[in-house]
């Protein structure tokens, strides 16, 4: 019966997280439209500066779209914008598909930039709200896994296929995730409750769980935290005022920093701009292997890696995971940034493999922490009365960083001074930063029910001592009770 009680959770979950797939297409794209629009023989010729828009255009709409998103979320519900998300998202493609000038591949990258705003932030929040706390790590990590597959499948396509023709058939992939979430998942009871629909979270609550008397208690336990005097203080307030008091709160602040720097720390550490650039990423190094086949290998190891890290999750925990990542994302870029540099000066004149194989292992530890991390953890650390405009937050500030990140790319090597070496070792450095942070900052979520991560916020910072900040409490707790 316990089984049979995670499947229907899984299911839902899965579902929920379907609508990943279609934008890893949208993220995988622009590797595989820059390198046919640069060709020669291309009907559509573009500049190095026009692939940067090219590249980053869809990810800077998402914090705006974000902003909206949120709004969405706690008006329409959770799986009501995940469906909203399907129409930019079929326009965008449309218009890229049928592209006469720039203009208008610029303008469907827009659109389809919407539709990654909208997508995954309400699915994270779904199944965050109907996951078990054991499950949720795994659960949530699963939706990009989904958007690893999209990658393989337009990288694949993009060895053998025109530009346009993968535009066409990017349609089509918003279907199953409609489908998945109309036969498998409920509403989230948590958003239902909060719009005062006991009757239906109790029913998709018991959907959930298949047992009344459990269905009850989860929808009371729900009630009690939505109702707590603070809660109920900033539900009653203009949202403007909500959102400055929510943040302005140690539970709203901590998590938002911690959560700005993890980002930071991902994206400058070159993670998205491997994907967003793969093939451009390969040619520069001058290994003399294929760039799209390793292109294609890229999308393979986030793939699989990416399903193994839900067993990761759930064994490890968030911290442990981070750092071992960025630690060996950090020597992977080093050694491939050093091999690049002997290409380039000469000393291999023939290639080398070694920088490829570096680079696909730097992309295997990336997925297995420093990926992946960030992403579960957004929805996590927040309370339920800002759960929504804080996940819309982290998302607005996650992709402007990537933007900026994806946009400065192409300038790098004339910013830094020198080649592609220079690039992968300063994306090291980062790296290796990213590690000293989580080590010093970041809490474990892994296993806590949401109520437990928000009580952390309010007494801790230093995630390392936390035990001895929670000594010094015990005494002034115990003089306390001595005076009354």
């Amino acid at each position: 019966m316990f089984l049979f009680y995670s499947t229907v959770e899984v299911l839902a979950s899965i579902a929920a997280a379907s609508f990943h797939l279609p934008i890893g297409i949208v993220i995988g794209y622009s590797a595989i439209l820059i390198p046919q629009l640069e060709s020669p023989t291309s009907e559509i010729p573009v500049t190095t500066e026009e692939t940067s828009w090219i590249a980053s255009l869809a990810v800077m709409v998402v914090p705006f779209g974000a902003f909206l998103t949120g709004y969405l979320v706690d008006t329409l519900g959770r799986l009501n914008t995940i469906r909203l998300a399907s129409l930019p998202y079929i326009i965008g493609w449309l218009l890229i598909a049928t592209a006469t000038n720039l203009n208008m591949i610029l303008a469907g990258r827009f659109l389809t930039g919407f539709a990654m705003a909208m997508g995954p932030s309400p699915a994270i929040i779904y199944i965050t709200e109907v996951a078990r706390p054991d499950l949720r790590g795994s659960l949530i990590s699963l939706g990009p896994s989904l958007t690893s597959f999209g990658m393989v499948l337009v990288y694949a396509k993009g060895a053998l296929l025109n530009w346009r023709i993968i535009a066409w058939m990017g349609l089509a992939y918003c279907l199953p995730p409609l489908i998945l979430m109309w036969f498998w998942s409920p509403e989230s009871p948590t958003w239902l409750m909060t719009k005062g629909k006991d009757q239906k979270a109790l029913k998709s609550i018991c959907h959930l769980l298949k047992d009344d008397s459990k269905a009850r208690q989860q929808l009371a336990e729900l009630r009690k935290e939505y109702n707590t005097p603070d809660a109920v203080k900033i539900r009653n307030t203009p949202l403007l005022v909500k959102i400055v008091k929510g943040f302005s709160q140690p539970t709203g602040y901590k998590p938002l920093i911690i959560l700005f720097m993890l980002f930071f720390f991902q994206q400058f550490s070159g993670i998205y701009i491997t994907i967003f650039y793969a093939v451009t990423f390969f040619q520069e190094v001058g290994s003399g292997f294929d760039a799209y086949i390793s292109t294609i290998l890229i999308g393979v190891i986030r793939l699989v890696v990416g399903l193994l890290t839900t067993a990761l999750l759930r064994r490890f925990g968030r911290r442990p995971l981070c750092i071992i990542s960025g630690f060996g994302m950090a020597v992977a870029l080093s050694m491939s940034g050093y091999y690049t540099w002997r290409i380039h000066s000469g000393d291999l004149s023939g290639g080398s493999i070694v920088p490829v194989v570096c680079i696909l292992v730097y992309v295997c530890l990336a997925v297995a922490g420093l990926l992946t991390v960030p992403w579960t953890m957004s929805a996590e650390m927040f309370p339920i009365e800002v759960r929504g405009v804080a996940q819309a937050l982290t998302v607005s500030l996650a992709h402007a960083i990537m933007f900026v990140a994806l946009y400065l790319y192409r300038r790098l090597q004339p910013m830094l001074g020198a080649g592609p070496h220079a690039v992968h070792w300063f994306f090291a450095s980062i790296a290796l930063a990213s590690c000293a942070f989580v080590y010093l900052f970041v809490p474990e979520t892994h296993g806590k029910k949401l109520s437990e991560i928000s009580d952390y916020f309010k007494d801790h910072t230093v995630y390392i001592l936390r035990n001895r900040t929670r000594k010094n409490q015990v005494p002034q707790d115990e003089a306390s009770t001595e005076e009354l």
